[in-house]
């Protein structure tokens, strides 16, 4: 375990830009707008052999009626609440502002280490005016510039002083699994659901999230990070640079994955964005858990209505049908944990390795009785398979004319192996090799 810091302040002081300098990635998304930071977005980094967590909050405004900022307010607490230490950032170019005097308040009463953080120092005038924050009685400052990194040596020095002395435990590179869809689907509310906490903000309005973030979760005596991202919209709706950063942000999250757990609005149903966040992660030869969530919003429903729903989702995502999809909703709970458990057992599909003595064992017969067919007169002939060592199940099939082997054929042979090796949820690649 490490210690964790959250860096708080009012909207535009340069959180963001600080975050991602500390730690060496550009994670959190930074634009001139206030309140892009909406969630609280996790971070680790070192100084001087001492890790720690970093937490970017949103930031922190009273009093005011945007729904986002009331949410924003109160990740920002929860994140008080989770630091073992606390880094509050003031703008030298504004000064003091009615903000910056409300979240000193608020601060004062926190019983933890408290670095006072003067950003956008980058000349000898700026720092003779950053003398005006002693009046916020937190005592020492620290100037720093965000953008260039100057003096963020001294202020590292003393905060990793002042982090709680943890006995170290060796961290393993977990499986991660994505929550995707498109926006509004109820990804964050799943999430949510899942923790017991308000850790993602929830509203009404889609683009609620805009940046992807890692939870780390334990069920069913696995390990696991949760990925929640923002939502996937067609690239003619996305309107604005913000939102743009945020899709990618949610592409990449794919890219990196184990599991892709796609949420759909049962509402919507499977449209044509849906499918395309769904072929997008089977290009990208991800596992596949299809949620097909505020299912108790549909009206008019009759014994029928769950299998009349997943065969039209089955005839969409044709020729991949091998993949498990649950029926959820977020607010009530219901099959929330179901769906956890079908996406481990996918993740364990996708690692799984095949002995050659058994794959060879199992599909020669089958291959025996049906064989390639003949092209131009002459014979194909399968001699042997192995599974090749990737990260997701691919296989090789070694013959005398693999170039005359067509896609029918090949659906036929990943077609077995799904049925006697069970690979459900999981793209499997079939190749041709020359004996």
């Amino acid at each position: 375990m490490s210690g964790i810091v959250a860096i708080v302040g009012r909207p535009n002081v340069g959180k963001s830009t600080f975050f991602n300098r500390l730690i060496k990635r550009r994670e959190a998304i930074v634009d001139a707008v206030s309140g892009v930071t909406r969630d609280r977005h996790y971070g680790r980094t070192d100084w001087n052999g001492v890790e720690f967590s970093l937490i970017d909050t949103g930031g922190y405004v009273v009093g005011s009626d945007d729904i986002f900022e009331a949410e924003i307010d109160k990740q920002v607490e929860l994140a008080i609440d989770e630091a073992d230490a606390i880094l509050f950032m003031v703008d030298v170019e504004s000064g003091i502002t009615g903000m910056d005097e409300d979240v000193a308040n608020l601060l004062r009463k926190v019983e933890k280490p408290v670095f006072l953080v003067v950003n956008k120092v980058d000349n000898a005038k700026r720092a003779a005016d950053a003398v005006e924050f002693y009046s916020l009685g937190l005592g020492e400052y620290y100037t720093v510039a965000s953008i260039s990194g100057s003096g963020t040596g001294e202020l590292l020095d003393e905060l990793v002083k002042a982090l709680p002395e943890k006995e170290e435990v060796e961290e393993e590179e977990l499986p991660r699994f994505a929550v995707v869809g498109r926006p509004n689907a109820g990804k964050s509310s799943f999430i949510n659901a899942l923790i017991g906490e308000d850790r993602y903000i929830v509203t009404d309005i889609a683009g609620t999230t805009r940046d992807s973030i890692d939870t780390k979760y334990n069920r069913f005596g696995f390990d696991f990070n949760l990925v929640d991202t923002a939502g996937i919209r067609r690239k003619s709706k996305v309107k604005e640079d913000l939102e743009f950063y945020s899709v990618m942000r949610s592409i990449r999250a794919i890219e990196h994955c184990d599991v892709c757990l796609l949420v759909l609005d049962a509402t919507r149903g499977f449209d044509g964005q849906v499918q395309n966040i769904f072929w997008l992660a089977e290009r990208n030869r991800k596992g596949i858990v299809i949620l097909v969530n505020k299912w108790d919003l549909v009206e008019n429903k009759n014994s029928n209505s769950i299998r009349d729903f997943e065969n039209q989702i089955r005839r969409e995502i044709e020729p991949f049908t091998d993949v498990p999809i649950v029926f959820i909703s977020a607010l009530t709970k219901q099959r929330i944990y179901k769906a956890i458990e079908t996406a481990v057992e996918v993740y364990n599909n996708r690692s799984k390795k095949i002995k050659t003595s058994v794959l060879n064992d199992v599909l020669l017969p089958i291959i025996e009785h049906n064989p390639p067919p003949a092209y131009k007169g002459k014979y194909i002939k399968i001699k042997y398979i192995t599974q090749l060592p990737t990260p997701q199940p691919q296989f090789a099939f070694f013959c005398n004319l693999p170039q005359y082997l067509k896609d029918p054929y090949k659906r036929f042979l990943e077609n077995q192996l799904r049925k006697h090796f069970d690979f459900n949820g999981v793209p499997v690649s079939v190749y041709f090799r020359k004996k």
